[in-house]
């Protein structure tokens, strides 16, 4: 290896040695982590209920060996399918922790989020110096004629001859240059440009200098009419803010609606649970009565109609009690895989959540609802935000019809060109300066008037869509507290049924033991009273979650960092 190419070799091995060795993907990842997470809290600060411990870290691991286990098989599920003995009870608080931490579209959402804040990293950076630094270097060999052989006259020394040759002698050069440069948009003053440049050549072909040549420049652009204050760029920064204000926001009302989702599931199963109790508390009553009527027809005390008739109920209360086991296990399975656990997850919900569940309607009247919602509905909050966006690119787009003026500024600092030896490094006294204006006036104007045209559509979309959110709240709001209303007054109707109900049962097994009670009488006592114990049940669950959809449709529904939701005591104060 011929010395050129050695040099070239030494200074390449001493550019990789200049690469950062701790960079590294984890190093990466981690230094985005830092500054996103940074930002989402310090941007929510002032938004109500958001996640404290706000992460995108999710494990696959999942675990229900710290809750208790069912010891004992309950009899309206035995021979349904695999046993339920030994599977975890999951109650309500920790279904909402799993389904936060394992939720596909939980995670989703908060990923949405991430890159929002991380969008914004990026815009944040373009308004701090940014540094860049690049060189070069290369040799060149090329074969050229050899300078010949010079022979001295021997009678005379002072006389030389040059004899040439043919023969040809590879000639190598090493070039090399590198700069550093630096861009900086600093608000309300302008675009400043910076670099040093060098060039290396001597130092790599084995010269007596260091630096053959090497230059400072600086430059400075600010604009004073058209994007003034580079307001196109600060735009860009303000529509980034608002835009991570916006997703935090439509996150939390995520949160809101997925707490509503999950526990709406969760007391449906519990509520498809307690229907299958009910079926089959049915069917055993059935297989008695149908018992009794046997006994009495043994005896020549009922007829064969009415005995087909107890025999009918039988096989109705059966294959009813079998359906709603299979509706059961459905539900408690798709409510499963709803929280991100396997569908074959050995669990159980916790029945004591349906027991103590009692009817709690909030007092406050419709027109006051709508009026909280206005104010606390974080989406409608969005929707105006985007009004003053959309105000804001109109006046930008205004701006661009106006002609460019820009104010130009430059100094550059030289290095001595006559500088062999040494460090040839800028001098001040070899300095250079510009000063002027750069201006343009656009004959065609046609995409700016296109431009101003469409941000005035955008803004009159912005205030219909703020028109139409508010009245699609209002109806919400209308609608829930209408339905609230109601599930109140079927679940009174619903426990009046059941006590009802019950009478007519005793009343009809009084009437049994004495021998004068009619199949048709005891077979609709007995479904009245099971439709009606299914009723209650339903309306129950359905005036919980009612309720629940209610605080959310206001807004008003605030979630802890579990996804468990706060009970509001008097939403009529809110």
């Amino acid at each position: 290896m011929n010395r050129p190419v050695q040099k070239l070799f030494v200074a390449l091995l001493f550019s990789l040695a200049l690469v950062p060795g701790g960079c590294t993907t984890k190093y990466y990842r981690g230094s985005a982590d830092k500054q996103v997470y940074s930002l989402i809290q310090n941007r929510s600060a002032p938004v109500p209920d958001m996640d404290r411990k706000f992460t995108l870290e999710q494990t696959n691991q999942w675990t229900l060996s710290t809750l208790p286990v069912t010891d004992n098989d309950v009899e309206y599920l035995r021979g349904s399918e695999a046993s339920e003995k030994g599977a975890s009870i999951v109650p309500l608080e920790e279904a909402l922790g799993i389904a936060v931490k394992f939720n596909r579209a939980y995670q989703t959402s908060k990923e949405q989020l991430y890159l929002s804040a991380l969008s914004l990293t990026l815009v944040q950076h373009r308004f701090t110096p940014l540094f860049s630094a690049s060189g070069n270097v290369g040799v060149t060999g090329q074969a050229v004629p050899s300078a010949g052989v010079v022979i001295v006259d021997p009678l005379d020394p002072t006389k030389t001859t040059t004899v040439l040759s043919d023969d040809l002698v590879e000639q190598n050069s090493v070039g090399g240059s590198g700069s550093v440069r630096m861009d900086w948009l600093v608000r309300d003053i302008g675009r400043i440009s910076a670099a040093f440049i060098s060039d290396f050549t001597h130092f790599f072909s084995g010269g007596p200098g260091t630096l053959t040549s090497s230059q400072i420049s600086a430059t400075l652009v600010r604009p004073l009419i058209r994007n003034a204050g580079f307001l196109a760029e600060m735009d860009v920064l303000t529509q980034s803010e608002h835009d991570l204000l916006y997703a935090i926001r439509t996150f939390i009302r995520f949160r809101k609606d997925f707490t509503v989702q999950i526990a709406s599931s969760y007391y449906n199963v519990l509520g498809a649970r307690d229907q299958v109790r009910n079926n089959f508390l049915n069917y055993q009553s059935s297989v008695q009565m149908n018992a009794r009527a046997l006994a009495l027809a043994a005896e020549g005390r009922t007829t064969q109609t009415e005995l087909g008739r107890f025999g009918q109920q039988v096989l109705d209360a059966e294959s009813t009690w079998i359906s709603a086991v299979r509706t059961y296990k459905q539900q408690l399975d798709a409510f499963k895989v709803l929280m991100g656990l396997p569908a074959d997850a050995r669990l159980v919900l916790d029945e004591r959540d349906l027991s103590t569940l009692t009817i709690r309607h909030p007092d406050v009247k419709v027109e006051d609802a709508i009026k909280v919602a206005l104010t606390a509905r974080l989406d409608y909050q969005n929707v105006q935000g985007r009004v003053d966006d959309a105000d804001r690119r109109v006046k930008l787009s205004i701006n661009n019809l106006k002609p460019q003026v820009d104010l130009v500024a430059g100094v550059n600092l030289n290095s001595n060109p006559n500088d062999t030896h040494g460090y040839a490094l800028p001098e001040l006294k070899r300095y250079q300066w510009n000063f002027g204006l750069d201006v343009d006036v656009p004959l065609d104007r046609l995409e700016k008037r296109n431009l101003y045209r469409s941000a005035l559509i955008n803004e009159a979309q912005a205030e219909r869509d703020v028109i139409q959110l508010r009245d699609e709240i209002e109806l919400e709001v209308r609608d829930n507290w209408r339905v609230l209303a109601q599930a109140r007054r079927t679940y009174e109707i619903s426990e009046a049924g059941v006590k009802l109900a019950e009478r007519r049962v005793e009343e009809q097994n009084l009437l049994a033991d004495l021998g004068r009670a009619r199949a048709l009488d005891q077979v609709d006592a007995q479904n009245s009273l099971v439709s009606s114990l299914n009723q209650r049940t339903q309306a129950l669950v359905a005036h919980t979650i009612a309720r629940l959809r209610f605080w959310n449709s206001m807004g008003i529904l605030y979630v802890k960092d579990n996804g468990q939701w706060k009970e509001i005591p008097d939403a009529a104060q809110r």
